[in-house]
């Protein structure tokens, strides 16, 4: 799995760690083509570094996955890479720390034994005014490497062919082309109409000049075109003829609907001055709305962002199409095909309300999976990395107009049948409602009147990630999300009666 650790000199990759791996296992990494690297603060989870990560406890322990950032902040005079043997895999695709400009290399005596060529050293004033010769990362690239940040050819191998030098090559260079089929079929994507009105109105009270994102939550629904096509989902492996039990073939539907339920507003804060308008930041409650989420059938399935308005066809910023990309291969859990979605709210020249869908191309996924985009001074455009090449209409290009990399998506909306979205949203300030008891009681107030019932009212996302903070989400959660998905169910009357008491209801509900 890669991990990603931006610093204040820049972002680096850890790849060979695991699951099971512990936050000591990355920096030994680190060490590997950093041997002299001084960390001013530990690995984190928030760009402040005020939120450590436990060094002793697993990375799935701590919620770090397959593409997860971290953060942390070093010396800049000691993180200079290992130029020596060992700095790297020496194949120059970028494994490793840091991907490609891990590979760097001071100049080989033969034996295996790296050199401290002064060629590739820099003196540098450290902190306390001492100087210091280190390894300058950078030298070898002026005049010698094979590409910016990498190591010069002879320093991988002594001895190369015309095919293996351009297969070499061919590692680094894109043809850019535009993806003219989205992986969602014409259903496209439905978002609940209440939920979407209550994250516009938000953007309403800053006059849409505030940025922000939430992520969607619902399912991804298997649409068939007619009977007969619907017949063959799913189908099993057969011995002879006959269905083995368990066995059903899971195949990719192409004209999957994505329907989303509710919207989670995670931490964040505004920031103009961050690419993306805000930062986000470390979510105490992740792990309890995955849960709740779980519980209720309901998955992670695309984001919504909201931005000022914007010249007529800009879309999508680099830094949105980044965070898109990463998203979507977070979903994917590779650079695969994928449903999930990205869904932008502005307002129009008018004063109405616009809502978009889109997703990335598989080839942004992959380029920005390399870390070959990199987000410039234009937002506009995608700037590629000096390490690789992009060939746009047969030419070289630096920048990438982020509309090659858009597939248009169809949305819709609609009225959730199961949940409502009544609660006030976490994480928000200058909000005239904030999540209490005293909310709670005016929601679930209601319930007998209008043809509202407790159950009717309590089935709302965020009221019961709320109610997570009180009640056991692994005995009392499960019971309370088993009724809302099952009306079946009765609820519990303990329950109601624990819920209604924290609410401060009196009489009957």
């Amino acid at each position: 799995m890669i991990v990603r650790i931006r610093t204040n000199i820049g972002q680096w990759r850890v790849e060979k760690v695991s699951p099971s791996s512990t936050p000591n296992d990355i920096l030994s990494e680190i060490k590997e083509t950093r041997p002299h690297v001084e960390f001013q603060h530990n690995l984190s989870f928030d760009p402040a570094c005020t939120k450590p990560l436990e060094m002793n406890q697993t990375l799935k322990d701590q919620k770090i996955s397959h593409g997860s950032m971290i953060y942390c902040k070093v010396d800049p005079s000691s993180a200079a890479t290992n130029t020596g043997p060992g700095a790297g895999n020496g194949n120059g695709n970028g494994n490793g720390v840091n991907g490609a400009a891990d590979a760097n290399s001071d100049s080989n005596d033969g034996n295996g034994n790296g050199n401290s060529d002064p060629k590739h050293m820099k003196r540098v004033i450290r902190p306390d005014g001492s100087i210091e010769l280190v390894h300058d990362p950078n030298a070898a690239t002026a005049d010698h490497a094979f590409r910016k940040g990498m190591m010069p050819l002879r320093d991988m191998k002594m001895k190369w062919t015309l095919q293996e030098f351009v297969d070499m090559d061919n590692q680094f260079v894109f043809k850019i082309e535009a993806q003219k089929e989205r992986w969602i079929g014409e259903g496209g994507v439905s978002v609940d109409m209440e939920s979407a009105n209550h994250f516009q109105s938000y953007l309403r009270t800053f006059a849409f000049q505030r940025q922000r994102f939430g992520y969607l939550y619902g399912k991804f629904v298997d649409v068939p075109e007619d009977e007969d096509e619907k017949n063959k989902l799913p189908q099993k492996e057969t011995l002879f003829g006959t269905e083995l039990p368990d066995s059903e073939i899971k195949h990719f539907a192409k004209n999957q609907q994505v329907l989303v339920e509710a919207i989670y507003e995670p931490p964040q804060e505004c920031d103009p001055n961050a690419p993306e308008g805000f930062v986000a930041l470390d979510d105490p409650m992740e792990e309890q709305v995955e849960a709740v989420a779980s519980l209720l059938g309901l998955r992670k399935v695309g984001w919504i962002f909201g931005h000022p308005p914007r010249e007529k066809g800009f879309q999508m910023s680099s830094a949105e199409i980044v965070m898109a990309a990463e998203l979507q291969i977070e979903c994917a859990e590779d650079v695969a095909q994928t449903p999930f979605v990205t869904v932008k709210v502005t307002v129009a020249d008018d004063g109405n309300v616009s809502m978009e869908a889109f997703q990335v191309s598989k080839q942004c996924m992959e380029m920005v999976a390399e870390e070959a985009l990199v987000v410039g001074e234009n937002p506009g455009f995608c700037y590629v990395s000096d390490t690789f090449t992009a060939i746009q209409e047969g030419k070289e290009s630096r920048t990438i107009e982020n509309n090659f990399f858009l597939t248009v998506v169809p949305i819709n909306q609609h009225a959730t049948e199961t949940f409502v979205s009544e609660f006030p949203k976490a994480n928000r300030d200058h909000d005239t409602r904030q999540q209490s008891h005293d909310e709670m009681k005016k929601q679930l107030s209601k319930s007998g009147s209008a043809g509202w019932t407790f159950i009717d009212l309590l089935a709302d996302f965020n009221l019961l990630i709320y109610l997570t903070k009180f009640l056991d989400i692994e005995t009392d959660i499960p019971k309370i999300c088993r009724s809302i998905v099952n009306r079946d169910i009765p609820l519990e009357e303990g329950y109601k009666l624990i819920i209604a008491s924290m609410a401060g209801l009196d009489g009957a509900y």
